[in-house]
């Protein structure tokens, strides 16, 4: 073989290494795994709130709470009592409080609640000359109720202590404590209407019952400790003998005892009253008053507060059965006087 052959042949081999050599894949790198992903935690994207809309406000009851002005401690809780029941029922009550010294302010004023726009109104009509406002404001469709006071208006409610019993329990008392004869002064109040009406027909009634002999003496006063004071003074003077008074009112019993002190009766062996003053209540345990039996026939002013809640049942669609609801008497004295103190009390 020439040599020029067998060069041609060498570096054809060469070549023939050369590209197998370029064409061999690369030698793999190991293997590293790449690090697992790692998941941001889920944030949860802020619940879009519907815009708050306020439900609108429940429409209350306009209650109005026609009451004489105060003459009298008794009154004047009666006004306090019914704001107190108002004031508790806020979510549901809207009130107004009016007072008045006669028939025809407190007409003029029930005009003012129907401006004003009362649903009902609980009513203290505590003079005669009511009846035809009172008619008229019912008759408007503006139900009524009546604390303590009974007029002849139809369609009326009413809420009230038991007048009638209270003169009962009375006449009741005063036989227990003095027997079946003697004399008994009976301080009447005709200006209260059916209030001193009903009360001393109780009396006399169950008086004529137990004690057919007792003689009675009857004056007009008013249910005030002043007038109790000066009416008593006069009767003292004209009676030199009286075993008990039937008075139908702390306050104006408070003023009568005075009287009998004052003159330095010791005849007078009973007292009786109503309404339930923590003034004559206290009287009951004092020493210099353990000679006289002082008696109470509870007549509460908080009952005003079941007139507001008789207002509100019937304007609810829930009025009562029975239009008059009447409070049992209850007879308080030294006895039992103690489980009937209250020093919060405004009366």
């Amino acid at each position: 073989m020439n040599f020029k052959k067998l060069a041609a042949l060498v570096l054809a081999g060469v070549m023939t290494l050369s590209l197998a050599a370029c064409g061999a894949p690369a030698p793999e790198a190991p293997a590293t795994q790449a690090p697992a992903a790692t998941e941001a935690p889920a944030v949860e994207a802020p619940a879009t709130e519907a815009p708050a809309t306020e439900a609108p406000a429940a429409e209350k009851y306009k209650i109005g709470i026609l009451a004489p002005a105060v003459t009298h401690g008794w009154v004047a809780a009666v006004a306090y009592n019914a704001e107190v029941r108002c004031k508790e029922l806020a979510d549901t009550v809207e009130y107004k409080v009016v007072t008045s010294n006669n028939a025809e302010e407190m007409t003029t004023q029930l005009d003012e609640l129907k401006t004003w726009g009362a649903d009902a109104v609980v009513a203290f009509p505590q003079w005669e000359g009511m009846e035809v406002p009172i008619q008229q404001c019912i008759d408007d469709g503006i139900p009524v109720v009546n604390f303590d006071i009974e007029i002849a208006a139809e369609g009326v409610y009413r809420v009230s202590g038991d007048n009638y019993d209270m003169g009962y329990q009375g006449a009741q008392y005063v036989v227990d404590k003095i027997g079946t004869e003697g004399t008994v002064v009976i301080l009447d109040v005709p200006t209260s209407g059916s209030v001193a009406e009903l009360r001393k027909q109780g009396f006399l009634e169950h008086l004529a019952e137990l004690a057919p002999n007792m003689k009675t003496v009857e004056y007009a006063t008013l249910f005030t400790r002043e007038a109790g004071l000066t009416d008593m003074s006069d009767i003292l003077t004209a009676n030199p003998q009286i075993d008990a008074v039937y008075s139908m009112d702390d306050e104006t019993s408070i003023g009568a005892i005075q009287a009998i002190r004052d003159a330095g009766r010791t005849d007078i062996k009973v007292i009786t009253g109503g309404g339930g003053c923590q003034e004559y209540f206290n009287m009951m345990l004092a020493e210099e008053n353990q000679d006289l039996w002082i008696e109470s026939a509870l007549y509460s002013p908080a009952m005003v507060q079941d007139a507001v809640d008789m207002a509100i049942e019937i304007l609810s669609g829930n009025a009562p059965a029975e239009p008059v609801k009447i409070i049992p008497t209850t007879i308080v004295d030294r006895e039992n006087v103690e489980g009937f103190l209250d020093a919060n009390t405004p009366y």
